[in-house]
């Protein structure tokens, strides 16, 4: 009688233990799968920490690159594009739409909106439009005016157009230091925090480089990679947001083992993608790198 209680006792708490097992497994498995579920479209970036990547003056021959960087990390990001740019390579602008980044715009020629005249400044914002629309199917609500350079008469027409400027909290200077990872990679480690929005540019192949290594660390440290609208919900027509100066050092990035950075080909970089000539406005050139 003993051992036959002693057998019912024991075959009593392994079903417990078989139960409690089961229920713990079940909780890890729906974890994950809310893991997984946490992608860069869905994610609350008031519970989680976030960053929105942009990349100017595109697009160029290293926009299909980059598109694939970002998508093998599930990043999301938002690209302002050079409207005559856009003109020129339709298909291109299609494509980063068609990858679930956002689009905004970068003016039609990339001048100094401070200092073309007045009356040129409805046309670099409208026919920038006109030309992302064309290509991608959607109008942009988001623009960037060239080196951040703006005031109250193109914030005042961008509201007219129903666009909202969109500057920066990070700079890497990713067109000073080029080829030099190292400084661009210091420059952001030591800078970006939850709720950055960071200023690159797709017209250097090194800044497809940096992505693609610096991807890794971000993700580590926690990081969710969302579009400029994700992370700043709408935005009002002619309103502006962030600075042109780099906002003070966080240093909260932490470095991971070199063996978990993916290794980039022993190879030449590509030169620089210049920008279109502009040749209808006296006295302006179009910034970005040298043709």
């Amino acid at each position: 009688m003993r051992l036959r209680r002693f057998s019912e006792g024991l075959w009593w708490q392994l079903g417990v233990l078989v139960a409690v097992i089961v229920i713990v497994a079940a909780f890890m498995v729906e974890g994950a799968r809310g893991q997984q579920r946490l992608g860069a479209d869905e994610v609350d970036c008031a519970k989680y920490k976030c960053v929105a990547l942009t990349f100017d003056d595109g697009p160029t021959p290293f926009t299909d690159r980059l598109l694939q960087v970002l998508a093998d990390q599930g990043a999301k990001a938002t690209f302002f594009l050079i409207g005559n740019k856009v003109a020129a390579d339709p298909d291109a602008a299609r494509r980063i739409a068609d990858a679930g980044m956002e689009v905004g715009s970068h003016t039609w020629e990339h001048p100094n909106m401070t200092t073309i005249p007045v009356a040129d400044i409805p046309s670099q914002l409208r026919k920038a439009t006109e030309a992302i629309a064309a290509a991608t199917g959607h109008a942009p609500n988001l623009y960037r005016p060239a080196g951040g350079l703006s005031n109250d008469a193109v914030r005042a027409e961008a509201g007219k157009q129903g666009l909202a400027e969109i500057l920066w909290d990070v700079i890497p200077f990713d067109w000073i230091n080029d080829a030099n990872l190292a400084a661009t990679t210091y420059m952001l480690k030591t800078q970006i925090k939850p709720g950055s929005v960071v200023l690159l540019h797709d017209t250097y192949s090194s800044t497809v480089d940096l992505v693609y290594q610096f991807l890794p660390v971000l993700i580590a440290n926690g990081y969710h990679m969302v579009t400029v609208s994700h992370l700043l919900g709408d935005r009002a027509p002619g309103s502006s947001y962030g600075g042109r100066e780099n906002g003070p050092p966080a240093n909260a990035i932490a470095d991971i083992p070199a063996d978990r950075i993916p290794t980039l080909p022993d190879t030449p970089s590509p030169k620089p993608a210049p920008n279109l000539p502009i040749t209808d406005i006296p006295n302006q050139n179009p910034g970005g790198p040298p043709a």
